[in-house]
Order: C-alpha cells, then sequence, then structure tokens
C-alpha cells in the first residue's frame, strides 16, 4: 500500500492533519492501532485558535455540536476559597472568530473528526493495526504493520472491512502523532529537554445524576493541603484532578472507596456515577529533533505540557497548522524540501512558551508548604484579582518577515458577515487598502498568482483595524494564518510577497 503520507495515530491531531491532507489531495493512511474510538475522556479543553483550525476542516458546526463555550474564563482560588487570579474567558465573539475556550468529550471530537475523514476516498485509514517497525531512508519510509489479530479493521474511513489488508505501508512522508513514547520519535532519534515539572496527579471523570450548585467554570484550588482542580466539562460531565501527596499509594488511591471521600464536598456515590479514574504524571518536556529526512513527529510525541493552561491538545493542533500546509506543497513539488525545517524552528518555541507558562502556574498551584502558599495568598490578595489572557507568542525563526512576521492575525468578521478565513480558504493571502494593493508592481501580482493568494482590497473596518493601528497598509497571511509579513508601502509589499516563492 502506497501514500504520500502516513500518519501514526489516529487521535486528535493525526486526525486533524490527515483532514487536512485529504482535503488538499493527498493520498493519506492513516495507522491506528487501537479498533475503534477510545470510549473513556482524556482531553477536555481547547482554544478559540484550535476551533479555527476545525472551521478549515469545514467541521466548525459539528464541533460546536458537541462542545461548549467557556466564557467565564479559570478562576483560581486558595483554600479559604478567595480568588487570587483569573485567566480571562471571551464572549462568543472572541479575537479567533469565536470564544477562546470550549470544553469537551474527545471520544465525540474523535467521532467528528473521523466522519471529516470519510469525505476523502484518498484517506485510508488502517485501525486496530500497530507499527511494529519503521525504516526510512531517502526516498520514503517503510512502516511494518502487525497481523491485525486484535480487531483491525481497513477502511476508508467509512467502516467497511477489508479482510486482507495489507502487511506493510510504503509512504513518502511518515508523520508520527503516536503520543509520549513514540515509535517515530525514537526513530528520528530526538531528545527531550526536561521543562521542570513531573508531578503525579489523580484524574476523576465523573457523571452527575442530579443537578448540583456546582461553578460552570474550572476552579483550581491552591490549597496546600490538597491542591485540586474542578472542572465542567459538557452536559452532566465533571472533572476533579487531585493532587497526590506524600505517603499516597498511586494505586489505592484511584480506587472509587478512596476517591468520594476526597470530593465529598461537592459530590457523593449518590450524586454522581464515576466514568474513570487514574493516576497520571503531568510532564513539561520538549523533543529535539522533529523531523529526520522523511520522518516528522507532531503533538505529544514533540511535546508535553503540564494541563494547567488547557493546552495539550491545542498545541499538537497548532503542529497541524504549521506543517500541513507545507507538506503538501513540498509533496506536490512547488516548495523545496527545507521548507520542512521551518517546522521545528517555528514551532518548537511558541510551544516552549505555553509550556513554561504551564509550569510557573503549577508552581502557584502546587504549594504545599503552608508558608509558602500563605506567602503566596498575600501577594496576591493584595489588590484587585489578577486576571491574565492566553499568551499570544510569535513563532520561531522561519519563513516570515520584519517586525510582524509569525503573529497570529486575528479572524474578525467581514462585511457580508463572513468570517475572514470563511473567504480566504487554505491559502495565502494579501489583505490591504485599496491603494497599497493597486500599487502592487506586476511581478508582486505574478508571484500572488503563482502561489493561488486571496486578494482582498479594503476588507472592512474590522480587519484593516489591525494594521491601521501599527501604522501599515497590507498584511500578507500564510495559510495558517500567521503573517508572512506586514507592509507599509508597496515596496515593502514587495518584498513580503516575494518569500511566497
Amino acid at each position: 500500500m502506497d501514500c504520500d503520507v502516513a500518519i501514526l495515530g489516529c487521535g486528535p491531531v493525526g486526525a486533524t492533519l490527515a483532514n487536512q491532507l485529504g482535503a488538499a489531495g493527498l493520498d493519506v493512511v492513516v495507522i491506528e492501532r487501537d479498533a475503534r474510538v477510545f470510549p473513556l475522556p482524556r482531553a477536555i479543553h481547547f482554544d478559540g485558535e484550535t476551533m479555527r483550525v476545525f472551521q478549515s476542516l469545514g467541521l466548525r458546526a459539528e464541533v460546536e455540536s458537541i462542545s461548549r463555550p467557556g466564557t467565564k474564563g479559570m478562576h483560581f482560588v486558595n483554600a479559604e476559597d478567595r480568588v487570587l487570579m483569573v485567566r480571562a474567558g471571551t464572549a462568543a465573539e472572541g479575537p479567533q472568530g469565536g470564544a477562546n475556550n470550549h470544553y469537551f468529550h474527545q471520544p465525540e471530537l474523535e467521532v467528528v473528526l473521523r466522519a471529516g475523514l470519510a469525505r476523502y476516498p484518498n484517506v485510508r485509514l488502517l485501525a486496530g493495526r500497530e507499527a511494529t517497525a519503521v525504516e526510512a531512508d531517502a526516498a520514503g519510509v517503510r512502516i511494518v504493520l502487525d497481523d491485525g489479530l486484535h480487531g483491525g479493521i481497513v477502511t476508508s474511513v467509512t467502516n467497511r472491512p477489508d479482510a486482507a489488508g495489507p502487511t506493510e505501508v510504503r509512504a513518502r512522508w511518515l508523520v508520527g502523532c503516536d503520543g509520549g513514547r513514540s515509535m517515530v520519535r525514537r526513530a528520528i532519534g530526538s531528545t527531550n529537554e526536561d521543562l521542570g515539572l513531573h508531578q503525579p496527579w489523580l484524574v476523576f471523570d465523573a457523571i452527575l445524576e442530579r443537578e448540583l450548585d456546582l461553578p460552570d467554570y474550572t476552579v483550581q484550588r491552591c490549597d496546600p493541603a490538597r491542591p485540586m482542580t474542578m472542572c465542567c466539562v459538557t452536559g452532566q460531565r465533571r472533572r476533579w484532578e487531585i493532587m497526590l501527596m506524600p505517603g499516597d499509594d498511586p494505586e489505592a488511591i484511584a480506587r472509587p472507596e478512596n476517591v468520594w471521600p476526597l470530593i465529598s464536598r461537592w459530590v457523593t456515590p449518590a450524586d454522581a456515577r464515576l466514568e474513570r479514574s487514574a493516576v497520571y504524571t503531568f510532564h513539561s518536556v520538549i523533543a529535539h529533533g522533529w523531523r529526520r529526512g522523511r520522518l516528522l513527529i507532531a503533538g505529544d510525541a514533540a511535546h508535553q505540557t503540564p494541563p494547567f493552561l488547557g493546552q495539550g491538545l491545542c498545541a499538537g493542533i497548532r503542529d497541524c497548522a504549521n506543517l500541513a500546509w507545507k507538506l503538501v506543497r513540498v509533496a506536490r513539488g512547488t516548495a523545496p524540501e527545507s521548507l520542512l525545517d521551518t517546522y521545528e524552528r517555528e514551532r518548537r518555541p511558541h510551544v516552549q512558551a505555553f509550556i513554561e507558562l504551564a509550569v510557573r502556574l503549577g508552581a502557584v498551584i502546587q504549594a504545599t508548604d503552608p508558608a509558602v502558599a500563605a506567602e503566596r495568598d498575600a501577594r496576591f490578595l493584595q489588590g484587585e484579582a489578577q486576571v491574565f489572557e492566553y499568551p499570544q507568542p510569535g513563532l520561531g525563526p522561519g519563513l516570515h518577515a520584519g517586525g510582524f512576521g509569525g503573529v497570529l492575525f486575528p479572524q474578525p468578521r467581514l462585511p457580508d458577515g463572513r468570517r475572514l478565513d470563511e473567504a480566504l480558504g487554505n491559502a495565502y493571502a494579501v489583505l490591504g487598502e485599496a491603494a497599497a494593493i493597486d500599487a502592487a508592481d506586476a511581478a508582486t501580482r505574478e508571484r500572488w498568482r503563482a502561489a493561488g493568494a486571496v486578494v482582498l482590497r479594503d476588507p472592512g473596518e474590522a480587519v484593516a483595524a489591525w494594521w491601521r493601528a501599527r501604522g501599515l497598509t497590507a498584511v500578507v497571511l500564510r495559510p495558517d494564518r500567521y503573517l508572512l509579513g506586514a507592509a507599509r508601502d508597496a515596496h515593502e509589499l514587495a518584498s513580503v510577497s516575494a518569500l511566497m516563492a
């Protein structure tokens, strides 16, 4: 079985990447060891930029139907329930074209993303098949599969079984979206940088069976006696994340009879039924070496973050957004293979900024020394509760230029009511004042045409406000909606547009 790109892992990251590559017309094979979607909750939060990526897949309505916007943010409280700080929520129309926080049940999201793959006959899913070996050379990759005796099915994502099934897949490229124990990362030979946090927590998911007076937002309880997170997910789903303390037995604490007493202040077995209880170690690591030749990694295979910002899934989806359009152009021969070298250079500093902030928040939440916690409380309670927004770091060095290159451009509404990306599709885009666009020379216009760029003259005040506030007249957006660059005049617009080549 030959293909352009093989993807190892069909979780949300692998399925998102497969949707992106499938929509672009590449032949894609996705290899997933589980025969069916894993039925228990895992990730529960994504942000506005992630929803923007789902929108680019043509799946926004479907994702909205199985998620809820979280407009009240996250409240950090001390042992006396006094608010220390708040991660701000956003209204329904935030800067990315929607709320900046969304809560969901991962199995439902995976069903939506796999259903999206069914739109593309050029995408095949090998479910219930496990890769046992990866061999790469200059021409491509050979992925050896097990015999599929554990319930494997081969489908075009419509669950039509193929009794035979391949014993190997040959691909021009392989992307490992295969988690923290990634086989592809090992094949690349990547090394991991430890950013300093490794702490076991109990994750307890429950479904309420009657209405309770529980907050409809996330609460980070910074209680030195037992740090804890309380999450309102969707519907009647609730999650508690409970830090293990010295002397806790990780196996024993996960048993229902030991969990319920920890949360009896809020819920009892008479109020809810247990869906899952497990101990996880929250890690903060980032790989060095996301690509070697025809092998690449994305998602947890490339980085792992503590959950205190809810950015684990988001980071993997951003990987997809950065990688997909580059891989499409390289596979088609319209860009040099060296374009893929910008993937890690751009993404690693960006994701590291989020991980480092999550580690700093972890230090606030996980303070268990009463004296340290008291000093923390006094510092935060001196004035009004501190409110902070998500960071918006720029990309690391790569395919962008100038002071605004590598910055994510917002997604406001156009005068006709559409969100910006609905008019742009997944192409390069040139947006600017009519005079700036009209002043472009013939060579610049030819670059736009050759790159398939969408050009919008005077796209409306909501869009233009961004560049006018910065003394600019035009911007050039990459397919992932990060700025290729910005311009004050026709000369600068020509210079930025030359990067499209």
